[in-house]
Parts: structure tokens; sequence; C-alpha cells
């Protein structure tokens, strides 16, 4: 087999879509409080682990190849990778890695700053396994939402190129299950300090993000000419969708903000993730526009609604998502002249396909996220103690902080305050 073109770009794009998780450390990190930081952070890095070996062993078998019952392909297929050994399609099977990780990783943000982390190292492997994994089998691998599929030959084939049901409504919707099964953190919006400790972080993260996204929409890109509509469409709806938030922060709050412009930027970012290959370089601009602006007004809905989802995933990929998966009912490009969105003239069809894969993508993970999310919960628990929750999640579950305050803890291996005066004394006396 000779490397050609095709397969480094797809190992390249492969790298880039993995370092997206932690440009999600960093986005979240940043947007925790300072004694959260490291935990929230530990949660993207940790589902790379998790997943990196999931995937191995059976998660790629299950979202392709022989199906059962159109839900989830057989996990012993491929298990363990051994029947792809001296084939490219190894490549493939790194490639759809890093799809899996950092979806996981993504639901992360709607708990920040109470969860246990053993819960966590749990949840993520039976998440990808019960979840994702069945989810892609289902829109990508010739399931249930498949041209051929039970669902998929009465309504038609719903377009998502990169994920916009199975990455981030997926993780949208078990983002808002999780944070409602766990519960509102202490102070819910009353305590000024769960505010943002980081903005450079968060600025940071979304740079990451936005470069590896290149990777994410592209790296499936069969010609040259979709290749750049894509890159186009990968920059111009994240570029507009950044302008609407801002524009939507000036008017309703008088201010534009930092972490306004990174969350427009990721809101953009995931709107045009299951549209990049099939709507028009305009499109991308309209949709991206849509899509600041949405997202911008939903996540202050959490407050009025009751719900805390800490750092907004259900306001911008949850929102986004739907967003951009929709918008293909109205603006997809007709395909060598036939079919295309309402705006088009294709009709209603690819509009209702876009409906019914939303909508199963969101009752099946609500539904299993639940099942999943109660059965951690009321075992071996989800929530730290209160009294942790208020030193902060990074002592109490990594014994670690992320700075250096007045002594108050170190960057390193945590060491309580008197037992650090007691070992500076000893030193001294014994010098």
């Amino acid at each position: 087999m000779d490397l050609s073109a095709g397969h480094v770009w797809v190992m390249i794009s492969a790298a880039l879509v993995l370092l997206m998780t932690p440009g999600v450390a960093f986005f979240y990190g940043g947007m925790t409080r300072a004694k959260a930081a490291l935990n929230m952070m530990m949660m993207s890095f940790v589902s790379i682990g998790l997943v990196g070996v999931v995937w191995v062993l059976w998660g790629f078998s299950m979202t392709g190849g022989d199906g059962v019952g159109g839900l989830f392909g057989n996990p012993f297929t491929s298990f363990g990778l051994e029947s792809l050994l001296g084939t490219e399609d190894l490549i493939g099977a790194g490639f759809g890695a890093t799809f899996a990780i950092i979806t996981v990783a993504l639901i992360s943000g709607a708990i920040a700053d109470r969860a246990k982390f053993s819960a966590w190292v749990v949840f993520v492997p039976v998440w990808v396994t019960l979840v994702y994994c069945p989810l892609a089998f289902m829109v990508w691998g010739g399931g249930l939402l498949g041209e051929e599929g039970a669902i998929g030959s009465v309504v038609g084939e719903a377009i998502d190129f990169a994920g916009g049901t199975v990455v981030h409504i997926n993780a949208g919707v078990a983002a808002l299950v999780l944070a409602l099964i766990i519960g509102k953190r202490k102070g819910f919006g009353k305590d000024p300090s769960q505010r943002p400790h980081n903005i450079p972080f968060v600025m940071l993260g979304a740079t990451l993000l936005w470069f590896g996204w290149f990777g994410f929409n592209g790296g499936a890109a069969g010609t040259a000419a979709e290749a750049g509509l894509i890159w186009i469409n990968t920059m111009a709806a994240p570029a507009a969708a950044m302008v609407g938030w801002l524009l939507t922060e000036r008017i309703r709050d008088g201010r534009p903000t930092s972490l306004g412009a990174a969350s427009g930027i990721v809101a953009g970012l995931v709107a045009i993730t299951p549209a990049c290959a099939n709507v028009s370089p305009l499109g991308a601009v309209g949709l991206g526009l849509l899509a600041g602006i949405l997202s911008a007004l939903a996540v202050g809905l959490k407050y009025k609604l009751g719900y805390d989802d800490s750092l907004d995933v259900v306001g911008v990929h949850l929102v986004a998502g739907i967003a951009g998966t929709l918008a293909l009912g109205f603006i997809a490009l007709p395909v060598e002249g036939e079919g295309g969105g309402l705006f088009y003239g294709g009709g209603f069809a690819q509009l209702g396909a876009q409906l019914v894969a939303a909508l199963v993508a969101i009752v099946f993970s609500a539904v299993l996220t639940l099942v999943i999310g109660l059965a951690i919960h009321k075992t071996i628990g989800f929530r730290v103690s209160e009294e942790q929750e208020v030193n902060g999640v990074d002592l109490s579950e990594h014994a670690e902080t992320a700075y250096e305050f007045g002594g108050l803890g170190v960057g390193g291996s945590f060491r309580p305050v008197a037992e650090s005066a007691a070992l500076t004394t000893k030193e001294s006396i014994n010098s």
C-alpha cells in the first residue's frame, strides 16, 4: 500500500482533531473558578485515555460493519482492530477515535466545580459505548438513519457531514441531563466567584479549537473542490458567529466581551459542522450569524429555567448544533441539480429528514444518558460533598492546585499549610 496525499491529509486531520480536546481543556479550564481549573482540565485529558482504549477494543467496531438491529455495529467484528492490521482502514479508525474523544469531553463543562472525578472516569467509557458509538452507527455507519436504514429509507437521509447530531446535539443533550441529575452549584446565580477565572485560557482554548476544526470538518473531504468549500465555510461561519454574539452583547449588555468573542467562535464552529460541505460561503456566513445570536441569547436561559449548565454546553453546543442541523433543510446546496434545501427549490424533504434526525439524536441521548447518569449517581455518587465543593475540587479530587496563592497551595502535589510550615522549621534547625 502506497501512502497517498489523501492518507496523509486524514492523518494530519486526526492530529488536529486530537489537539481540540486539550483545546477544550483550556477553554473550560479558564471558565471555571481557580480552585477547580485542574479538575476541569483533567476531565478532558482523561477522556483521551479512556476513549482511546475503548475505541481500540470495541468502540470502532460498534460504529460500522455488521449492524445489530440498525442500532450499533457488532463490537467483536474488529475487536482490538486485529482485522485491520495491514490495511489503510487503520487511518480511518484513528480519525474516528478523535471524534469520540472530544464528544464526551464536551459534556464535562456542564458539571464543572462539583463532580467526582471517579464518577466521571466511570461515565466516560460507558457513555461512549452505549450512546456515542450507536448514534455514530445510526448516522454514519448504515444504521437506522442511513439511506437504507429503517428511518432513513422512509423520511430520507439527513445530512451530517462532520457531527451536528452525533457530536454536538448528542453532547449538548447529555450535558443537560447530567446537570439536572447532579443539581446546581452552591451559590448558583448569586456567587460572583463562579465567574471565569482566566479569560486568556478561554481565548487560547478557542484558538486551538478553531485551528483543529479545519481537520474536524475537512478530514473527510473527497475532492479538492469540496475541501476548499469546507475550509472557507469553517473560516466564515465562526467569524460571523463571533460578530453576531458581540453585537448581541453590545445591544443587550452595553459591552462586547472577550468571553463572548471566544464563545461566539465556538458556536459558529458547532453550527457549520454538519453543513460545512453542503452550503455556500454566503450560507455559512448567514448560518454563523444566526448561531452566534441564538447561542448568546440561549446561555441566559439556565438562570430563568433553573438548571446549572456551568459552562454553557447546552446554550452553545445543543442550540448551535440544532441550528446547523435544521438549517440544512433550508440552505443545503443541490447535488448535480437535484435535491437541496427549501431555498434552492428542494421542497420540504430535506428539512423533514433533518428534523427527524435531530429528534432521534435528542431522544436517544437523553434516555440513555439519564439511565447511565442515575445509575452512577445512585451507586458511587456523582457529586462531591458541599465542603469539598467550597474548598475546591482540585484539592479534594487531585490534591493539587493550579496556582500559588499566598501559601494556600502549590502547583504540584498539595501539602497542607501546617505541614509545610513544620517542614520548613525542621529544615532550618537541621541546617
